[in-house]
């Protein structure tokens, strides 16, 4: 890499690896919660002052509360018949890592596509960090454009790099310094 290498890590950077099992039965037990629809109990999983990063789209909440009122009501109220399945974990330490899809009806309003009744995938990526028990920070990614495609919506206007792949349009390439 020319010049200076940016410091790399620097959320690991204290992870303690001998709470791997104990980071790992806590997600678990909050992913069968997320299952099972527990909006009100989901406490019991989560620091009340817990931080979760999104994506564009998804927003950021500030605590518990924010979680349960700006993502899991609203998330709920546009699918139902939801279940989570992780496709990928790792866990060392305090971290753990999940990448996997949810399986929902497209029940509710959801970025102003009014509800189809279609079943659909909603892929993520999560990574959570747990501190005596609890979650304290969630880091998430979403994939609502590929939610919006299946219900019939382009939310790149055709102008996505899947583009590229279907031939539709030619690649740019890099200008030579």
């Amino acid at each position: 890499m020319k010049g200076s290498r940016p410091e790399q890590a620097v959320l690991t950077k204290h992870n303690d690896r001998t709470k791997t099992e104990a980071t790992r039965k806590v997600v678990e037990a909050m992913v069968d919660g997320l299952n099972d629809h527990v909006i009100d109990g989901i406490g019991a999983f989560f620091a009340p002052d817990f931080r979760w990063f999104g994506n564009a789209g998804c927003g950021t909440k500030q605590g518990l509360r924010e979680f349960q009122d700006n993502w899991q009501r609203p998330f709920q109220a546009a699918f139902s018949d939801k279940v989570c399945v992780d496709e990928v974990r790792l866990a060392e330490g305090e971290w753990m890592a999940a990448f996997g899809r949810q399986e929902a009806t497209h029940c509710g309003e959801f970025m102003g596509i009014a509800p189809t009744g279609k079943r659909v995938e909603i892929r993520y990526m999560d990574f959570w960090k747990v501190v005596d028990g609890k979650i304290v920070d969630n880091y998430v990614m979403v994939d609502f454009p590929h939610v919006m495609r299946q219900l019939g919506t382009d939310p790149f206007q055709a102008r996505g790099w899947e583009e590229y792949d279907m031939g539709r349009k030619t690649p740019p390439k890099p200008v030579s310094g």
